[in-house]
């Protein structure tokens, strides 16, 4: 059995990938408690719900996965308090910290692609050079895009992947805008995700909506499908904020409806507020549910989300997409056979 702790490990998003790809959970540290909960509730086994500082020993692992919190690295992170950010940033020491003790033969790093930018990588790469317990391992860094490996949904990551047991092995994408005749299938779609979902929300399994205010409706109505606020300004400027009357440019998945036929843009935590991004649904006059954001991040219906609404917003938003996590999981298993292979015909 192939042996993984996961740090950070929000609802557990990443775990399912890499246990699909038959890697079993040693340990979870997720500081969230509620989150904890949805891991536990799914994974079963040790899951500390407490700060990554105040876990004294990491058990040794095959491969130890997890994303340091990416708010400090983000661009839409970067009003937060600098002391906040601080904080954020240097939590990938404690990343490195759980390496030292665990051994790893391979570890994973996922966060936002200007991590991989970062002045805090950058040191990460500095100390892995000094450090003996790092030095070993071969670190390659790569953006990939969650919708090149079946996600239907635009969702770019920065990924880590460090190995002492030989060069890294990266996913080969399997779908890209186009089908090809070499097996690349064509990007999965919001259709093909959430298409047989009621229009209505019925409040089933997390298919549930919000109330909106007759008015919001109405400025629903305006935006056609795979348009935004311009749309809302054109077809009824007497709805329109007054903020938004004052500011004529700027994004345009602000206000967003999706397209049918195409992957959704990247669900963040507060997708059920269409002021914050593409979020509303292709037809109907609403924002996308709990349950439209879960598939469109890949998780299957019977994984079980505890919390609030909000909560489990929050977990749906900041999770790895598990199809992502298990394109990860299999190059890594294949590296992980590879070295057991070369190590039995050694002897």
């Amino acid at each position: 059995m192939l042996t993984l702790i996961d740090l950070f490990a929000g609802a557990g998003g990443m775990t399912l990938g890499f246990e699909r790809e038959g890697f079993s959970s040693q340990l979870a540290v997720e500081l969230d408690s509620v989150a904890a909960r949805t891991y536990e509730k799914n994974f079963g086994g040790a899951v500390l719900a407490e700060p990554i500082e105040e876990v004294d020993l990491f058990p040794p692992a095959d491969v130890i996965i997890g994303g340091p919190p990416c708010q400090g690295f983000s661009p839409l992170g970067r009003d937060r308090d600098p002391r906040s950010r601080s904080l954020l940033n240097r939590l990938w020491r404690e990343y490195v910290r759980a390496l030292r003790q665990a051994r790893p033969q391979v570890f994973v790093i996922e966060n936002v692609p200007e991590f991989v930018r970062s002045e805090q990588f950058e040191a990460f790469l500095r100390t892995s050079r000094r450090d003996p317990a790092l030095r070993s391992y071969q670190i390659e860094y790569r953006v990939l895009n969650a919708a090149n490996y079946g996600v239907p949904q635009r969702r770019r990551r920065g990924i880590v992947i460090a190995s002492r047991i030989g060069p890294p092995i990266w996913p080969e994408s399997t779908h890209g805008p186009e089908a090809t005749l070499l097996g690349v299938r064509q990007y999965a779609t919001v259709r093909e995700a959430i298409g047989d979902l009621p229009l209505e929300p019925n409040g089933m399994n997390w298919h549930v909506g919000r109330n909106p205010r007759a008015m919001s409706i109405e400025r629903y109505r305006a935006v056609p499908e795979g348009g935004n606020r311009f749309d809302l300004a054109r077809n009824r400027p007497d709805l329109l904020p007054e903020c938004w009357r004052r500011k004529k440019t700027g994004t345009t998945d602000v206000f967003g409806r999706l397209w049918w036929d195409r992957p959704a843009f990247t669900i963040r935590t507060e997708f059920f507020k269409p002021e914050k991004g593409r979020y509303l649904h292709p037809e109907a006059h609403r924002p996308i549910t709990h349950r439209e954001a879960a598939r469109l991040q890949s998780f299957p219906d019977d994984f079980v989300f505890e919390g609030s609404k909000i909560e489990v917003a929050r977990q749906i938003g900041n999770a790895v997409p598990p199809l992502l996590a298990q394109a990860i999981a299999g190059s890594i298993r294949a590296m992980l056979e590879n070295s057991s292979i070369e190590a039995a015909s050694a002897h």
